[in-house]
């Protein structure tokens, strides 16, 4: 795999704006109807679901603890968490375990699909609409031939002060 290193606005004397996700591979994922795609560096692995230990007094969208290996690992569901109007659990439903700002942290989706690579200049802005999705957790669309894909940002979306832990 190549390695480029860019550092934004420095030494090129463009004016063009900055991409709104930085060039590279991304996992797709599908949570209802929509494909969703995440930095491939967050992710640590790909498991099947498994029904976590609940804990009290924890978000609607934590589904409790899973043991990995020795660590105790949350698991949000990331369809409750954006309010998808039906999060079904079949052969399909996985969790990806992520590391986000230090921390795993398990996210349960419909499904995998793929790894794409994007061109963060491909990445679109979200138009902005009274969504039950919070805009923070949206970096873009970018249309790759017939699909359309979402892009999360899922350090916002899974960080410690939007999941209730303490930090």
């Amino acid at each position: 795999m190549e390695s480029m290193n860019v550092t934004p606005g420095h030494g090129s004397g463009s004016t063009a704006a900055r991409p709104l996700a930085d060039s590279g591979q991304y996992l797709t994922l599908r949570l209802g109807s929509e494909e969703y795609a995440i930095d491939i560096l967050r992710v640590q692995e790909i498991r099947s679901y498994e029904e976590p230990t609940r804990m009290v007094n924890s978000p609607s969208f934590i589904k409790g603890v899973v043991n990995l290996r020795g660590v105790i690992v949350p698991i949000a569901d990331l369809r409750l968490k954006l309010n998808v109007p039906k999060a079904d659990y079949n052969e399909f439903t996985v969790v990806i375990i992520l590391n986000i700002q230090g921390s795993v942290i398990g996210a349960v989706v419909d499904a995998v699909s793929d790894v794409v690579t994007l061109d963060g200049a491909s990445i679109k802005p979200a138009p902005q609409f009274e969504t039950a999705i919070d805009s923070r957790f949206i970096v873009g669309l970018v249309t790759l031939g017939e699909r359309t894909l979402i892009v999360m940002n899922v350090d916002a979306l899974l960080a410690n002060t939007e999941l209730g832990i303490a930090g």
